[in-house]
């Protein structure tokens, strides 16, 4: 990013910021810093369409449809994976504070080198053969979810020049239908990255770009092992995980 550029996005970035409405929490989908979005976001009012009735059950996710294995991404049958090991783990939560069991927890990420195993990413990073970049799980009885993974590395993006995603990683969880869905992402903290990328950034509210920032934990760290991150998640309500917006960064 050339000094200009970086002035140029920055400077949008804090006027928008300081015309927004106190309060405002949810993710902006037009916004110019984010230039897919301007291409991308919905233009209409959404139309109320009676869902079939089958979209109106709960999705139901037995112990044996989610294997435990599927939350550890660092097995490999030929390999462990290269990078930082850690673990991430939270409670999913209701806008009143209850756990919600039971829940399909879905994430996807890019490896130690910021690169997806995904034919659409083409950056020159190096694919890791021992690591595949997507896991699964099931809350429990009291809201938890837990994974082990690699720490991502950032990644280019085609936004402007020289941009650069902070490492995070993609979080997908159903709600009480097949017709409710939050996908959003997972950040780490102190990154550096954070003031110069727009889809952060397109939350207008710094309390609520806060909430998608991760904690470390040297309690669930593990000696020797692999250091730990506390994420919780909010379904609902005023202190929702804001939504990622619907245009691709990657």
């Amino acid at each position: 990013m050339t000094p200009a550029t970086q002035r140029s996005i920055s400077d949008e970035i804090a006027r928008i910021h300081a015309s927004a409405d106190p309060g405002e929490t949810r993710t902006r989908l037009d916004f110019p810093p984010y230039r897919s979005s301007l291409l991308r976001h919905p233009t209409k009012r959404p139309l109320v369409v009676d869902p079939e009735d089958v979209e109106l059950a709960a999705p139901v996710f037995g112990q044996s449809d989610v294997d435990p294995t599927e939350a550890d991404l660092t097995l490999h049958p030929q390999g462990e994976p290269i990078g930082e090991r850690i673990v991430v783990t939270g409670r999913v939560l209701d806008a009143d504070g209850r756990p919600v069991r039971g829940q399909l927890v879905e994430i996807w990420q890019a490896n130690a080198a910021g690169r997806y195993v995904h034919k659409g990413d083409q950056h020159p990073a190096p694919l890791d053969p021992h690591f595949h970049g997507a896991g699964r799980c099931l809350t429990d009885d009291d809201g938890w979810y837990r994974f082990t993974t690699i720490k991502p590395g950032p990644y280019p993006w085609r936004n402007h020049h020289n941009a650069w995603r902070p490492a995070h990683i993609h979080f997908s969880l159903f709600g009480r239908e097949f017709t409710q869905r939050l996908v959003t992402q997972m950040y780490f903290p102190g990154d550096p990255l954070f003031a110069l990328d727009p889809i952060y950034q397109s939350i207008t509210d710094q309390k609520a770009r806060d909430r998608l920032v991760a904690t470390y934990d040297h309690e669930l760290t593990t000696h020797e092992w692999a250091t730990g991150y506390r994420w919780d998640i909010v379904l609902t309500g005023a202190h929702a995980t804001p939504i990622e917006q619907e245009a691709d960064d990657a």
